[in-house]
């Protein structure tokens, strides 16, 4: 993440720098895409040498974004979505899925990734009913989001924040606190939030440490206990905070999915 972040509109060529491992492109190596380099697979392998179910982790976040977001569009009758913290398109990127099922759905979603900037600009188009837009910025500077944002939604109607994988990478608490509260401020009474992180474990520590070793930006595994602290004042929606393959699935024959090390929920702003 850099510090003086800026709309896309106001940026120069993109310049990649392939010689750091960077998050989005070491999570597009695990949901087998190929927008990587070497030093991103060669991070990837180590940290899933060191905990094999980190590929498991991040396809259970992947379909537990698809559910949210047709939750949220199906049921609940939201037409507005700010992903925070978008990462690389990959299949059922938010706009799709929610304009699938409601083609004037509006989205605007938030990185500052060079390389997702570049394929943003080519694949986050949008249904001709509704509309897609990208802030290249830094989710810290919270007002120029909010204020870019505002060019495409309308928020004096429920808009769903989504912050899936990007709270670990605030790795003080009182700031990533301070940060939902400031998002969850300009939003309107029907708002959502909805959050995904891995939590820390026995299992995770060596992965967290290999990952704040090599790659960029660092990652802070919380518990779920401090997880639950994004919703403080919010509705939780049932099941509450819960292991993603966990959150509302598919029914089974073979019971309830395998606990992961990643936990997520959705709440509702009063």
């Amino acid at each position: 993440m850099t510090e003086d972040p800026t709309a896309a509109g106001d940026q120069p060529a993109v310049k990649l720098d392939t010689s750091v491992p960077q998050t989005a492109r070491i999570w597009n190596y695990w949901l087998g895409g190929k927008d990587n380099f070497a030093v991103d697979r060669q991070v990837g392998d180590e940290i899933r040498q060191a905990f094999p179910k980190i590929v498991e982790n991040a396809r259970a976040s992947r379909a537990f974004l698809v559910r949210a977001v047709e939750y949220l569009t199906g049921e609940v009758g939201i037409r507005q979505f700010l992903d925070v913290g978008t990462g690389l398109p990959t299949a059922n990127n938010t706009h799709e899925v929610a304009q699938r099922l409601a083609p004037q759905s509006r989205i605007v979603y938030v990185d500052n990734d060079p390389l997702v900037l570049v394929h943003a600009r080519a694949l986050l188009t949008s249904s001709p009913e509704g509309a897609t837009d990208y802030v290249d910025s830094d989710a810290r500077n919270h007002a120029g989001v909010l204020r870019e944002a505002r060019r495409t939604l309308d928020f004096s109607r429920p808009v769903a924040l989504i912050m899936s994988g990007l709270l670990g990478h605030i790795t003080d608490d009182d700031e990533a606190l301070a940060l939902v509260r400031h998002y969850l401020d300009a939003l309107p009474s029907g708002s959502y939030l909805t959050v995904l992180d891995g939590t820390r474990s026995e299992k995770h520590t060596e992965a967290e440490r290999i990952w704040n070793e090599s790659a960029q930006p660092p990652y802070l595994l919380r518990s779920p206990e401090q997880m639950a602290r994004f919703f403080d004042g919010l509705e939780l929606v049932e099941p509450g905070l819960v292991s993603a393959p966990r959150w509302r699935p598919a029914p089974s024959l073979s019971g309830p999915p395998e606990e992961l090390d990643v936990y997520c929920g959705v709440g509702r702003k009063p």
